[in-house]
């Protein structure tokens, strides 16, 4: 099978290797590399993995199907949902297999908690709350992460995995929002958040809360907690789960920490099933379709939180 990586970044240094590791042919080659970029859509490859920046994924993408490609683009899906839907068409329209590297959902205690929300373990599941803060866009020198309308900001770079994630988590498509968003570290000259609070609701009736950053002057650990009818779960740092239940000693379950390496083991996880997905010619999620169902909230969500 022969995978060709657009990116020098993630793609490069992330997904490249797994697909290696799975036997693939691999090509790496730059998104800004118009000739190489032209060489490798034309080419016999099996799947096309774009990992370019946003603002170039509707070149990228739509130059993959028009040649009848298979396709995975990494997130944020485009610069805004006019760009997710014209791939999610383009890619329907000519019948070509399409991914979404939403890759957290493969998270083990991620995946845990979508567990305990499907089989009853606390009863009907109703609020999720998320906070997280990191430092990694404090000091960093300017840069398309940093400009909106490249699309760029911490809600495409991370809100972008929580908002499918939340969607995923409670089976019900988001149909309100709203919030804060800020800058709090970035380079002078920033246009792009890098840190926002917002509310969610879902079609069921559900809500939840993001409360992220990646601006901190430290970073603080994920502390996740998952409210259902009969009971709460609690995710610490990724690595500590605990399910509470009235009446009940509390059940705990410990991951292995996140990797500092990469790869990350749910990146792997994702990838072994699109290329499965793509030797057999079976359509998995998530899809095109789950970008584009990402994309309008996160476009929602900018257009009504407060800028600050």
């Amino acid at each position: 099978m022969k995978v060709v990586v657009i990116g020098t970044g993630f793609g490069k240094h992330a997904a490249a290797p797994v697909y290696a590791g799975l036997g693939c042919d691999v090509e790496v080659i730059s998104p800004r590399d118009d000739v190489a970029v032209k060489t490798a859509l034309a080419s016999d490859a099996d799947l096309i993995s774009v990992h370019s920046p946003p603002f170039l994924h509707v070149e990228h993408v739509t130059g993959a199907i028009e040649h009848g490609h298979a396709v995975l683009c990494d997130k944020p899906f485009g610069r805004n949902a006019d760009d997710a839907a014209l791939m999610r068409d383009r890619a329907h329209e000519a019948g070509v297999l399409n991914f979404l590297n939403f890759e957290f959902r493969f998270n083990e205690a991620w995946a845990r908690l979508k567990e305990l929300a499907d089989d009853g373990s606390i009863g009907t599941p109703r609020h999720l709350h998320w906070a997280f803060f990191g430092n990694g866009l404090r000091g960093r020198p300017f840069g398309w992460i940093n400009d909106r309308d490249l699309g760029g900001g911490w809600i495409g770079a991370y809100g972008s995995h929580l908002i499918d994630f939340t969607r995923w988590l409670f089976d019900s498509e988001i149909t309100d929002c709203g919030g804060v968003t800020r800058i709090d570290g970035s380079a002078e000259g920033a246009t792009a958040e890098d840190g926002y609070s917002a509310w969610f609701t879902t079609a069921d009736g559900a809500t939840a809360i993001h409360d992220t950053g990646f601006a901190a002057a430290v970073p603080s650990p994920p502390a996740v907690t998952l409210i259902g009818s009969e009971g709460t779960a609690e995710l610490a740092a990724d690595t500590t789960l605990t399910v509470r239940r009235p009446g009940a000693d509390p059940e705990t379950t410990e991951f292995a920490p996140p990797p500092r390496r990469s790869p990350p083991p749910a990146l792997q996880t994702f990838l072994s099933r699109v290329a499965d997905a793509v030797r057999t010619g079976t359509q998995i999620a998530p899809s095109f379709d789950d970008g584009v169902a990402v994309a309008r909230v996160m476009d929602r969500l900018r257009a009504k939180a407060v800028r600050l």
